[in-house]
């Protein structure tokens, strides 16, 4: 009775380890078609765009960045985002940022295909071309808010207050330079690239410059502020943490 009793076991055994196996594959599956499904497609269309203010479009930015530094960005469809944008783009935003390479703005603010546009030059400043950027993600394209954004430790701020001499960077540097000289004016401390107090000092009053060059330049950029279409913010980015903050 035990002998027959233990060979039905042998038998069932490899059986009832099979289903278990079949179970947890459709259960992986499952799980797996649940995560696609999840993702987002969602795009901004022209009324979407219209209907947000330049107060709002600031504190999705925020939110986004807070997102980001929680490692908790919205996971999203991005070939569903660009097959939805191929005929139309309607960013709330642009944001004028550094070149560096540790500064992957889309993802600061947790955004997606479509939502910002970005503008990149070591130092963050603006040229003939860049306000021209500026004036069409604006005037032309609808865009709200145009975010200046310096971050830590930058390299092209250090090299201009080095006064670095080679090719086109030494013309690149003299955008930057009228932050350095502010920058230096009573500060208390070495006025040197060593200096990571002086640098966040020199990054700060880069932003600030770099807006009020916005508003002297651009007159249509000015108009657009003057009547309340478009907010020009600056904002700091810290590379340990990845947290954007807010310049006054």
């Amino acid at each position: 009775m035990m002998k027959n009793i233990n060979i039905s076991t042998k038998f069932y055994l490899p059986a009832i380890l099979l289903i278990f196996a079949a179970c947890s594959v459709e259960d992986r599956n499952s799980q797996s078609a649940t995560a696609v499904a999840e993702l987002s497609d969602e795009v901004l269309t022209r009324d979407a765009q219209q209907a947000l203010t330049p107060d709002e479009i600031l504190n999705e930015l925020r939110e986004g960045n807070e997102r980001y530094v929680n490692n908790n960005l919205t996971p999203r469809d991005y070939a569903a985002q660009v097959s939805k944008t191929a005929d139309g783009q309607y960013p709330k935003a642009v944001v004028i940022s550094c070149l560096d390479s540790r500064v992957p703005v889309e993802n600061v603010f947790d955004q997606g295909v479509g939502d910002i546009f970005v503008g990149r030059v070591a130092g963050n400043f603006v040229n003939e071309d860049m306000l021209g950027s500026i004036e069409f993600a604006t005037a032309v394209a609808g865009s709200k808010v145009i975010l200046v954004m310096g971050h830590g430790q930058c390299g092209a701020v250090k090299s201009a207050i080095d006064d670095v001499q080679m090719g086109n960077i030494t013309a690149m540097l003299s955008k930057i330079k009228p932050a350095v000289s502010q920058t230096a004016e009573g500060f208390e401390g070495e006025t040197t690239s060593s200096n990571d107090i002086f640098v966040t000092g020199v990054v700060n009053n880069n932003v600030l410059y770099t807006i009020e060059q916005i508003r002297e330049r651009s007159p249509i950029v000015a108009e657009l502020e003057r009547n309340g279409d478009v907010v020009i913010a600056g904002a700091f980015y810290d590379l340990e943490t990845g947290r954007v903050t807010m310049l006054d």
